[in-house]
């Protein structure tokens, strides 16, 4: 007979093998993301229903001439809950650029085998209902042509249903019944605009147009598109150009939030945050330098820098400047402090 056998190595032998741990991804919190998803929808869906209402009445998208609904109508919806079927265009528009802009970044982050969330979108009471979506990538990204991937990926794959959705739009709308109240908030067009515009053979200027809701969803999608190529800081538009020239990230990221200061004194207040993201996100991880990208990579760089120009607009809302705008946030602050002075002083001498 044998001597009876140990499946475990001897005590020299387990020193010397090597050990390997293996971390499994976290679980996904799927409810989270489909709650998300839903709350996104319904915020877009009554946004989408006030920019129909203006678009049936011939009035600007983001109009307020009509007192009776809010600019996010909540009881407007609730009064006439059958409203909320005219915002499927403009929230089915909207969300499905959204998509594919984060599905493009997702799948390849996945490709690369780089763990990464799904999509996160943001509900928000405000003009468009959202603050737009974004994925979460926990796990390292081992190249600089895996970065140039998944960074560019969600700009192209938004881009191009954006740019459908103003063709589509513009078609679709048409000219203003009358002037709008200058207390109107009305969005500032991208070249994209212009030369869709241009193409459609439009009579009319595109600042007299009541825009149709799906060609709102198209000027959205430039925005974000717009806002994420932004070359600098962990924006998409940082990590190409990190991809690209990796020594050179940080100085333009510096330059590019210096010039949005101006911006956001004369064009757009909005500026001044992202200015500050930049400043917040300015330090790029570390990504290993080489291998470096190829040539058809940096062909493709330069149409990232062809699609910022088309959805790029300094003055994205018109009348919300820093200029305009400081004044209203000082006074406000002013009676704000007053207001709360007046409160502390009646709670002392009640004591």
């Amino acid at each position: 007979m044998s001597e009876p056998t140990t499946p475990f190595p001897a005590a020299l032998e387990w020193e010397q093998q090597p050990r390997v741990w293996v971390i499994p991804p976290p679980r996904q919190r799927w409810w989270l993301h489909i709650l998300l998803l839903a709350a996104t929808f319904l915020s877009t869906l009554v946004v989408g229903a006030r920019i129909y209402a203006n678009f049936a009445a011939r009035q600007p998208a983001f109009s307020l001439n009509d007192d009776s609904i809010s600019w996010f109508p909540v009881e407007w919806m609730w009064q006439a809950p059958a409203r909320l079927m005219h915002g499927l265009s403009f929230s089915l528009t909207l969300m499905f650029i959204l998509l594919a802009h984060e599905m493009g970044h997702y799948l390849y982050a996945r490709h690369y085998r780089v763990y990464a969330t799904p999509p996160f979108f943001i509900p928000f009471p405000s003009l468009i209902g959202t603050l737009g979506a974004f994925i979460r990538i926990k796990g390292p990204i081992p190249n600089r042509t895996a970065l140039f991937d998944i960074g560019i990926a969600g700009p192209i794959a938004g881009f191009i249903p954006s740019c459908a959705a103003v063709l589509v739009g513009l078609s679709l709308s048409h000219a203003q019944a009358f002037s709008s109240s200058p207390l109107d908030y009305e969005p500032g067009f991208p070249l994209a605009f212009h030369l869709a515009a241009r193409l459609l053979r439009l009579n009319v200027p595109l600042a007299s147009l009541s825009l149709h809701p799906i060609a709102v969803a198209g000027w959205v999608g430039m925005f974000a598109t717009a806002l994420n190529l932004l070359p600098g800081g962990q924006l998409d538009g940082g990590h190409i150009l990190f991809s690209v020239f990796p020594k050179l990230h940080r100085w333009v990221s510096l330059a590019v939030m210096v010039a949005l200061i101006p911006l956001a004194k004369y064009c757009w207040i909005g500026w001044l945050i992202w200015a500050v993201v930049l400043w917040l996100t300015i330090q790029h991880p570390r990504i290993p330098s080489r291998p470096g990208i190829s040539t058809p990579r940096k062909w493709l760089a330069i149409f990232a820098i062809a699609m910022l120009v088309l959805a790029f607009t300094p003055t994205p809302i018109t009348g919300d400047s820093g200029r305009e705008k400081w004044p209203e946030i000082r006074d406000g602050s002013r009676d704000t402090l007053h207001d709360l002075g007046n409160y502390v002083r009646h709670k002392l001498h009640r004591k």
